[in-house]
């Protein structure tokens, strides 16, 4: 793939799925802290979303950033909106707003715990 691929592949992404995840590693297997928080949160919330590794290819992450003009991984995106990183999701998490936003309960003293992981997708997938 080229980079107007990947961009492409990124954006149709971000705009086809519901709750959109782009981490290091995967849901499964998180390959940092970050990405393995945002995991949890989603998981806690009872959420379906679909993930992206942006580890395999140092492009992805690139034109991920292009696209989304934020420099930081993971970046989570909500009806093709961006929510942001770790550090914003867990704020809203705590205050009930990612669940909100979610449309879906925010659980009662909800510790971070992983739950049911979901199957990362690949770029080039229809």
């Amino acid at each position: 793939m080229n980079d107007e691929e990947i961009r492409g592949a990124i954006q149709k992404a971000i705009s086809e799925e519901h709750v959109m995840l782009f981490m290091k590693g995967t849901p499964d297997a998180p390959a940092c802290g970050f990405s393995a928080r945002t995991v949890q949160m989603l998981g806690t919330l009872g959420v379906e979303y679909s993930a992206l590794d942006i580890l395999p290819d140092p492009r992805i992450r690139q034109q991920l950033s292009d696209v989304s003009g934020w420099p930081t991984i993971p970046q989570l995106f909500v009806k093709g909106e961006l929510v942001g990183g770790c550090d914003i999701a867990t704020e809203m998490f705590e205050s009930g707003e990612l669940a909100e936003l979610l449309e879906v309960s925010q659980p009662e003293a909800a510790p971070l715990q992983p739950s049911i992981e979901q199957a990362p997708i690949q770029l080039g997938d229809a």
